[in-house]
């Protein structure tokens, strides 16, 4: 287990003693695909590292309808905003596939960011890359026709969770058309339209919860 912690980025400073202190304050937990780990505002109770598996992070309107704000993937850490100010849980976690992570609760959680600063900083630094891509979107969906947001995403989604080879880059995403469409902010029928162009062009090419984007097209 050790040797999966090192792996995540949040803990890549902590020698080996410090990441067996880790596995002692952590339980660790699997979910099969469609489990929920927590509610929007819902009392936050733990802090979660995601060791394997894919989780969507999302939020209902007051209609009942989804929006889908990031895909989180092996080695990412969520769930630690509500521990730290104490509010509600500001959206719902909810596994796409199998997936199995580390989970603190939070007195734990918060006797390691005292003691421990490079974790501190880690998180804060992803506090404010979240923030800075809250800000992006907004503009995004104030400025940028739909076309270009899909693109954005997708290469977005590519500098996360894609895996390049030469000039092209592959990305495994277990979420349907229409969460990916809630990620961009578009139609369903304006994503499908925009990947269908993509694919004509050879620009992209798609297989079961995969896609494939040519880099060398898409600057040409």
């Amino acid at each position: 287990m050790i040797e999966m912690l090192k792996k995540v980025q949040l803990f890549e400073s902590l020698n080996d003693e410090q990441l067996q202190h880790i596995l002692s304050i952590a339980n660790k937990q699997i979910f099969s695909t469609g489990s929920v780990l927590f509610h929007e505002n819902e009392p936050g109770a733990a802090f979660y590292v995601l060791l394997k598996g894919s989780i969507k992070i999302f939020t209902r309107g007051s209609s009942g309808e989804e929006k889908v704000l990031s895909l989180i993937g092996a080695g990412e850490s969520f769930g630690e905003l509500s521990l730290i100010d104490g509010r509600p849980r500001s959206a719902s976690a909810q596994a796409v596939e199998p997936s199995t992570v580390l989970t603190v609760t939070a007195k734990p959680f918060l006797e390691l960011l005292r003691h421990h600063f490079d974790i501190t900083h880690h998180i804060m630094t992803e506090l404010c890359r979240r923030l800075r891509d809250t800000n992006q979107h907004v503009y995004d969906l104030t400025f940028l026709d739909a076309r270009t947001r899909v693109l954005k995403n997708l290469i977005l989604l590519a500098n996360r969770h894609g895996s390049r080879i030469g000039n092209k880059i592959t990305i495994r995403i277990p979420l349907n058309y229409d969460e990916l469409a809630q990620m961009a902010g578009v139609p369903k029928q304006a994503l499908s339209q925009v990947l269908r162009d993509l694919e004509d062009r050879l620009i992209l090419s798609s297989g079961s919860n995969e896609y494939t984007l040519d880099l060398s097209r898409l600057n040409g």
